[in-house]
């Protein structure tokens, strides 16, 4: 790439070689298909941005500065809000769109999407790890098992909470050190906010994988993934997931008497 007096903006960004990369496979290739690599080609953009700003944190977490990690989680919401706000756009494709050039993409799926999975293992959510619908390539095995075997996010937050004395062993200590930080929220402020930004990511998970089941229901309706898994039926199983299960049920705990002295 030209650096110096000859730079360009198209040279910075290549911009030449950014748009050579949507190859539509069909002869002659759909209007829409166009979009639909667009479309995913962005989501992985995001993913990577997102993974970027997740290190970020975890790095912060580990220093402690934790006015920092808020800054990575207020980027990481925004990324969030812009996926889901995707869904908007796949949804001006209709089914007859879609399924005008889908067969030509089997065997590929979003499933295999490495870089989700690994914000997925690297917020600890690794019920995946073995399935045989990944179909990594060697780059991408090598990540994912780095993935697997790196601390997670989770980890690195119950590292900060221990440092402040709070107990986190088990499941029940950690909702009881959850509890504490909300029902004395002025004495442990920065805290308080740190599990707000986590319950915000969390929920923004959710919501962005039920506009996605029901995008693809609307596209395919309850037809088998183009890679092999159950399509919508294996997506209505992600919609319980939790990366922080303990931060939820707390939540159930609040207001329901006082902490034990």
């Amino acid at each position: 790439m030209k650096t110096g007096p000859g730079l360009t903006y198209g040279s910075y960004l290549r911009v030449d070689e950014l748009l050579a990369l949507q190859q539509p496979l069909g002869d002659p290739a759909h209007h829409d298909e166009l979009l639909f690599i667009i479309i995913h080609q962005v989501y992985e953009l995001w993913f990577r941005q997102m993974l970027h700003e997740i290190e970020a944190a975890m790095r912060n977490l580990g220093a402690d500065d934790l006015l920092k990690v808020g800054k990575n989680f207020r980027r990481i919401h925004a990324i969030q809000r812009l996926l889901e706000q995707q869904v908007d756009i796949l949804e001006t494709m209709t089914p007859q769109d879609f399924n005008a050039f889908r067969s030509q993409l089997n065997p590929a799926s979003g499933f295999q999407s490495a870089q989700f999975r690994e914000i997925e293992y690297l917020c600890g959510e690794r019920q995946n790890a073995q399935s045989q619908h990944l179909a990594p390539t060697a780059a991408e095995r090598a990540r994912l098992d780095r993935r697997l075997a790196e601390p997670t996010l989770y980890d690195a937050i119950k590292r900060v909470l221990a440092k402040r004395g709070f107990a986190v062993d088990t499941s029940a200590a950690l909702i009881a050190s959850f509890r504490a930080i909300y029902e004395r929220e002025q004495d442990h402020y920065d805290l308080y906010l740190l599990l707000e930004d986590c319950i915000e990511f969390d929920e923004r998970f959710l919501l962005w994988r039920g506009r996605h089941v029901r995008m693809v229901e609307r596209m395919i309706g309850m037809k088998p993934g183009t890679g092999g898994s159950l399509g919508v039926r294996y997506l209505q199983t992600t919609l319980e997931k939790r990366f922080f299960p303990e931060l939820w049920e707390m939540r159930t705990e609040l207001g329901t008497g006082g902490l034990p002295s």
